[in-house]
């Protein structure tokens, strides 16, 4: 499947509206998608903090943040963890960005990410780690469902 191809579990498709959110971040400041239209934005969805995959990809994007912001993007990180979950992790690897906690999975739900899984022989639901390119006018130009947690930026930009 390649980044332009929508996943089954997806309700999200390329030239779609991306679903606006209010939620907290990492310092509980009340975070809206629609607070950066006019903005590109990077919405990147990650299963859980400080976790090998997910701390090698927040530190990829850390890493090459500035060709981010040169190129005009934000970059928001969303998992279902808390609050002081997302404050620890940002702290403990200088994340430049904010992370948004979806404790109800509201969000993951909206994007489609939040989706039965299997380890071990055990079915569970958790996050789909999934990246989605939003234009400044709010619409969807990218979706990223194979992340390469080493080189997500270069995935991206």
């Amino acid at each position: 499947m390649t980044s332009s191809q929508i996943s089954p579990n997806s309700i999200i498709k390329i030239g779609d509206l991306a679903p606006d959110f209010k939620a907290k971040d990492q310092d509980g400041n009340e975070i809206s998608l629609s607070q950066y239209r006019g903005k590109k934005v990077v919405l990147y969805f990650y299963p859980k903090d400080d976790t090998p995959g997910c701390t090698m990809q927040a530190c990829n994007l850390r890493d090459h943040y500035s060709r981010f912001i040169e190129a005009g993007y934000i970059i928001l990180g969303v998992s279902s963890d808390d609050e002081a979950s997302h404050k620890a992790f940002k702290a403990k690897y200088s994340l430049p960005f904010s992370l948004v906690a979806d404790t109800d999975k509201s969000i993951n739900n909206n994007y489609g990410v939040w989706v039965e899984k299997e380890k071990e022989g055990k079915k569970y639901f958790g996050t789909a780690r999934t990246t989605f390119v939003i234009d400044e006018n709010g619409l969807i130009n990218k979706i990223i469902d194979q992340v390469d947690t080493n080189a997500h930026s270069d995935q991206l930009l």
